[in-house]
């Protein structure tokens, strides 16, 4: 089953840095363009935008690497 978030959920992933916690700011159903690159998102299969609680830095990730805190 495909993990669902929504926006300002506080939710935790794992990064080359260990785990990192954040909140979702959006939710993107629809390709995007994020650093340069096209991620694949649609309503069934959403990524989420994120920024990091300890830094300015913003993620994007699928549901299933994400857990909620």
């Amino acid at each position: 089953m495909m993990k669902k978030f929504s926006v300002n959920d506080h939710v935790r992933w794992n990064s080359e840095v260990g785990h990192v916690h954040g909140t979702i700011t959006k939710i993107h159903t629809k390709d995007v363009k994020f650093k340069g690159r096209i991620r694949r998102c649609s309503l069934d299969d959403p990524q989420y935008e994120i920024t990091s609680d300890t830094t300015d830095h913003v993620a994007m990730h699928k549901g299933e690497a994400l857990t909620k805190i």
